[in-house]
């Protein structure tokens, strides 16, 4: 195990970003759910906002966990080569997978940001933040959902994963910072004592709580 938990994982992070505390125009994404939790610890420690960026993983037929790729809110598809030469599915089937999620996308848009649009990110710094990767399906998505939208810097926040996906996702991104590249690496929850489900009333409150955290630091002090 590395981390007690998320909080543990995202005050640890928090360190290794301390140089974009209080920097004009950066704004935190995190992956729902369980990366919401770690970059609610990031908002707090940077004073920074915080926000979701939709992303799910598009689970083979057969096994849903086994990610054959995922899409962003933003409509971009990643399909993962090794996985696809796998399953060999044809473009149909490809397609149901990918409305599937985007159902369950445009779902979680209207609970988790409650009419708010996705904020603005051109020309803004991009801090993308997860609870880990393995396969890096979900991550790669969003990297190339968020690419389009022309950030003027995207920074990946990422407490654990394996030595080959996080090669991969730091040639992705302008920097990436990692706590730990165990090997060998399992699954995301095995470096964590404790990495209970984070459910959807979870995300809202994390964002409802980042939001309140950012209005209190910007009024004035009374004292």
């Amino acid at each position: 195990m590395i981390f007690k938990n998320r909080e543990e994982a995202g005050h640890r992070l928090v360190e290794r970003l301390s140089s974009y505390r209080d920097q004009p125009g950066t704004l935190i994404l995190a992956l729902p759910r369980g990366g919401v939790a770690v970059g609610y610890q990031l908002s707090l420690g940077l004073h920074l906002p915080l926000d979701v960026f939709i992303t799910r993983k598009l689970g083979a037929p057969d096994n849903p966990e086994y990610a054959l790729g995922a899409v962003g809110e933003t409509g971009v598809v990643y399909l993962n080569p090794e996985a696809m030469a796998a399953f060999r599915l044809s473009p149909a089937e490809i397609q149901q997978l990918v409305q599937a999620q985007q159902e369950e996308i445009a779902r979680r848009q209207v609970l988790y940001r409650q009419d708010r649009r996705l904020p603005i990110v051109t020309d803004r710094t991009i801090i993308l933040v997860d609870d880990g990767i393995a396969t890096g399906s979900t991550f790669f998505a969003s990297v190339q959902s968020i690419r389009h939208l022309k950030p003027r810097r995207l920074i990946g926040a990422i407490p654990v994963g394996p030595v080959e996906t996080i090669r991969e996702a730091r040639a992705q991104v302008d920097e990436l910072v990692v706590i730990a590249t165990p090997d060998p690496f399992w699954a995301v929850g095995n470096h964590y004592v404790d990495f209970a489900q984070v459910d959807d009333r979870d995300v809202v409150e994390y964002l409802n709580l980042a939001e309140e955290a950012m209005r209190e630091r910007a009024e004035p002090s009374s004292v």
